[in-house]
């Protein structure tokens, strides 16, 4: 397995961990192989509401981005995906996500507009509205802004950008 494939492994164990409700950090070891899986879409084709375990406090920017791109996909089932991304892409709506102390989000700025299927920037700001709260943000510097790029594909499912990294 390449390394990005393996830290994909990493973030689909993670993202199981918050789904089980489970109380360690949600970001497992990059080593630990795993088959990336996807959710089956709700029978209405839109996102299943999922209970989501405490978000854990991040160290750094750089983990916390990770830990909400991986809560995200635990609370979009159905309409998110963990394999690579597909070439062509549908969509590249980008998004600035603005937090609340408590990690609830204060606003959504869309920095980016995709020209062709308009409707997956609100798919994207929904989905970020689902993950929320993202934990308690008052150790992080301010501000507590954060863009996530978010990749559909072309039955609109998404995957954050930040778990290719």
């Amino acid at each position: 397995m390449r390394f990005t494939e393996l830290r994909l492994a990493g973030m689909v164990v993670a993202a199981a961990a918050l789904l089980a409700g489970c109380g360690s950090s949600p970001l497992p070891p990059m080593d630990a192989p795993q088959a990336p899986v996807n959710a089956a879409p709700s029978s209405s084709g839109t996102a299943a509401t999922v209970a989501l375990a405490s978000p854990v406090a991040a160290r750094n920017w750089d983990e916390f981005r990770r830990q909400a791109a991986v809560r995200m996909v635990a609370a979009n089932p159905g309409i998110t995906y963990t394999t690579a991304a597909p070439d062509p892409l549908l969509a590249i709506p980008v998004l600035e996500i603005e937090l609340n102390s408590d990690g609830s989000v204060r606003n959504i700025h869309v920095l980016r507009q995709p020209r062709q299927a308009k409707d997956t920037t609100q798919i994207a700001i929904d989905a970020v509205r689902r993950a929320a709260p993202y934990g308690d943000m008052r150790h992080l510097k301010k501000p507590w802004k954060f863009a996530e790029v978010f990749l559909f594909d072309e039955d609109r499912r998404f995957k954050p950008r930040t778990l290719d990294e």
